[in-house]
């Protein structure tokens, strides 16, 4: 519920008149009383003078009047506004996630891994109405969650993306591919997208990652692919020491650039370069720009009207003044 507004404020301008009015009301007053000289008031006093003396007020009560006729032709009211969303075009996209271990690179910071995920975490937040899924791969895939509307699913997914043994160490990126593919090629969605994310070069898995770009294109889906790794070289982890911890050394990164390339082509998409945080997330950012929901925002509204009390009471306020002027004011007008 909203605060009163007027239908026709226009009519506010009513209000300058008033002052003229009470001027002029004080102007004739003083024009159409007579002076009379006599000797003693003795014979006035009473309450004959005391009714005198309340005679403004019938002025008073006709400016009264007037201030709520004004009011009431402002129609005031009150409006309550609902709002019903509906989404007309619904997407549905899979987040392929390079999960190999060259993912712990830290030319990104703290590393890819971390970068990539607050990243992602932010672009499902931006995406409140659309479904979303997340696949994760090494040298094999598999779906860490489904499509699904939950955002709250897949933020914790998101958050719990992390290496470990599970998976091969390696990079499958056709493995990673198909398994998006697999989670959309049912979908009754109108638009499906998958967004694949890796830093290195196809080297495991046995599907290729040409093949599940046909399958991609096949069934109408568009992949935008993200390459990410800095220029030249970062630190790599290589080896684990006796303590559990990753040690690292300078590596030279190495992204198959065309074949990202072609992937994003072949399926109506577009390929990207992640090299530094910020262009992670402006990579994010432009892909939600490219990749919008139409929505359709219905607003009713319900208005109540409030002008009715303020004729009434303009009413109820002539009605008092021309009561008092015929009567107890009679012998003064």
């Amino acid at each position: 519920m909203n605060g009163i507004t007027f239908l026709n404020p226009g009519f506010f301008w009513l209000f300058l008149l008033l002052p003229i009015a009470i001027a002029w009301y004080f102007w004739k007053r003083n024009q159409q009383v007579a002076t009379l000289k006599i000797s003693s008031l003795k014979g006035f006093q009473g309450q004959n003078s005391f009714l005198a003396k309340l005679k403004p007020l019938l002025f008073v009560l006709r400016l009264l009047a007037l201030s709520s006729l004004i009011i009431a032709m402002a129609r005031p009211r009150t409006v309550d506004v609902s709002n019903q969303t509906k989404t007309n075009k619904g997407i549905d996209i899979v987040m392929a996630v390079d999960v190999s271990g060259s993912m712990l690179a830290k030319d990104l910071k703290p590393n890819r891994m971390e970068a990539l995920k607050d990243v992602a975490q932010t672009f499902v937040e931006n995406r409140p109405n659309d479904r979303i899924g997340l696949v994760v791969y090494a040298a094999e895939a598999y779906t860490k969650t489904p499509v699904t509307s939950d955002k709250a699913i897949i933020l914790e997914a998101i958050k719990s993306i992390k290496y470990d043994n599970i998976l091969q160490d390696g990079t499958g990126i056709g493995m990673g591919l198909t398994t998006a593919i697999n989670r959309l090629k049912d979908s009754k969605a109108k638009s499906k997208i998958i967004i694949l994310l890796t830093d290195g070069v196809n080297n495991a898995g046995f599907i290729e990652p040409e093949t599940a770009s046909d399958i991609a294109e096949q069934y109408g889906i568009k992949v935008y692919t993200i390459g990410i790794g800095t220029n030249g070289t970062a630190e790599f982890p290589y080896a684990i020491a006796p303590n559990g911890k990753f040690l690292f050394r300078m590596m030279p990164v190495e992204i198959d650039e065309k074949l990202l390339r072609s992937i994003a082509k072949k399926t109506n998409g577009k390929y990207f370069r992640a090299t530094s945080n910020s262009k992670l997330e402006q990579i994010y950012d432009e892909i939600n720009k490219l990749e919008t929901t139409e929505i359709e925002e219905l607003k009713f509204y319900d208005f109540d009207e409030k002008f009715r009390p303020f004729v009434w009471l303009a009413g109820i306020l002539l009605l008092l003044e021309i009561a008092l002027r015929n009567t107890i004011f009679k012998s003064f007008i």
